[in-house]
């Protein structure tokens, strides 16, 4: 006879309507910066390369890679929180220093606190970059720049928020049901969503000049 645990985790790997309905919320913010990505080339274009020269130059290039990097490396970090979550291990069996034995709420803190760093980071870009004269009003190059990065940002932020209530949900209930593993579980899908975008935005702004 097949066990309940067994049984949960059968069904977390079958499509159910929450993690269809993000995917599908998903394919609408994906839209969402397809147009932002069509304003900063469409502005580029009309104001030429000029404008675009003169403000990547103070752009700085390896403490935004340095930045990136680790909200890429979030994305794997989250992803093994879902391991856990997928076999119902909702915190760690052993020591904390032993990474083998964490459990769903340790590799989620992880990635909280390493978005939370990328946050950090592009606030303290942002007070470089005003010191430089760039801002939201200096030009079009500042307008886009922080228009997209910052939309981003408030969407990272969001992640943030959802990794504290499924913790916090978790920490106060009894058992680690299938219920919360599915949350976990599409909190995920958001995660890895928002770092592709990333990925895409750092290319666009601080690598094609």
């Amino acid at each position: 006879m097949q066990s309940t645990s067994a049984t949960d985790h059968h069904k977390i790997t079958r499509p159910n309507a929450v993690a269809v309905g993000t995917i599908v919320w998903l394919s609408s913010e994906l839209m969402f910066f397809a147009g932002l990505f069509a304003i900063y080339f469409t502005t580029r274009a009309v104001q030429g390369p000029t404008i675009w020269t003169q403000s990547t130059e103070i752009l700085n290039i390896p403490f935004a890679a340095l930045n990136t990097t680790v909200l890429v490396l979030s994305s794997v970090t989250c992803q093994f929180g879902v391991f856990a979550a997928e076999r119902f291990q909702n915190k760690r069996t052993g020591s904390i220093f032993k990474i083998s034995s964490w459990g769903m709420r340790e590799w989620f803190s992880l990635t909280f606190l390493m978005g939370a760093f990328f946050i950090a980071g592009q606030i303290y870009e942002y007070a470089s970059l005003v010191t430089e004269s760039l801002t939201l009003s200096s030009n079009a190059y500042g307008s886009i720049f922080y228009i997209a990065t910052g939309f981003h940002g408030l969407h990272v932020t969001g992640g943030l928020i959802a990794f504290l209530i499924v913790m916090i949900r978790v920490a106060k209930a009894r058992r680690f049901t299938h219920q919360q593993a599915t949350t976990a579980i599409v909190v995920s899908y958001y995660w890895h969503f928002v770092d592709v975008v990333w990925i895409a935005l750092f290319s666009a702004i601080y690598l094609i000049k």
